[in-house]
């Protein structure tokens, strides 16, 4: 596609530089040039479109199934140059009316002159030397290589395979800040804890006696509970009474049957 368009069927837009399988005919001729005409389904809802090349302008012409998208900008924010009208360039060519614009474009120039020779400074500045720059390039793409190779090598040694990145004081500091609980931790809680609850007077008994046995409790239910725990991690639990009697029951079942 050579521009933007809107398609006729279902009004979507179709962007510039979309290929398309066209069927390509020629309907005529401008002097010694063909005219061809190319004929396309849009992809969005198979509607027919149909373009013509236009040598006159140098330009392609939408014939049916089509709009062109109208597209208008400003010459500062496109950063381009704007163009004379078809009438200036009629007038550019009477000898007459360049002599009479002659000094204003004299004057534009002059204003327009300093920031020309300072680009082109610029511009020389950077691209004076090519072997320096590309020296630097290289250099600095060389030191880029051998550090992602450091830092997958370091990845591999750890048994991962995805590259870590370089640590920082940020990343230093959450990992100091993460603490994980451990079996020492627990009993050492628990051990301030009966001590916080326990009297400091020798043989009293009320509040302190009942915190301290209820704490005692606690903590022989919690044992209890992690023996329980590990012996079912290794299949070390006993059958119950029901599944015995279930058990006996079936053995005497088929010995009757034999």
């Amino acid at each position: 596609m050579p521009f933007n368009i809107w398609c006729g069927g279902c009004n979507s837009m179709i962007a510039k530089g979309v290929r398309f399988n066209a069927e390509k005919k020629q309907v005529g001729n401008y002097y010694s040039t063909k005219i061809w005409s190319f004929t396309m389904k849009s992809a969005c809802c198979k509607h027919e479109i149909v373009i013509q090349t236009d040598p006159k302008n140098c330009e392609y012409v939408i014939i049916s199934g089509a709009q062109r998208k109208t597209e208008v900008f400003d010459v500062e924010d496109a950063e381009t140059l704007e163009l004379p009208a078809d009438e200036e360039r009629g007038k550019l060519a009477d000898p007459f009316y360049r002599l009479e614009h002659q000094e204003e474009d004299l004057q534009k120039k002059k204003e327009a002159e300093p920031v020309l020779v300072r680009l082109q400074r610029v511009s020389d500045a950077r691209h004076s030397d090519d072997y320096a720059l590309n020296k630097a390039l290289r250099a600095k793409l060389r030191s880029q290589k051998k550090r992602v190779f450091e830092e997958e090598s370091a990845s591999r040694k750890m048994g991962l395979s995805i590259r870590l990145l370089p640590a920082s004081e940020e990343d230093g500091a959450t990992a100091a800040g993460v603490k994980f609980s451990s079996k020492f931790e627990r009993n050492r809680k628990d051990k301030r804890a009966l001590i916080k609850a326990a009297s400091i007077f020798p043989g009293s008994s009320g509040l302190s006696s009942s915190n301290k046995k209820r704490l005692e409790l606690e903590s022989k239910r919690r044992k209890i509970c992690a023996a329980a725990a590990s012996n079912l991690l290794t299949q070390g639990f006993k059958p119950s009474s029901w599944s015995q009697d279930t058990v006996k029951k079936s053995a005497s079942f088929n010995a009757r049957k034999f």
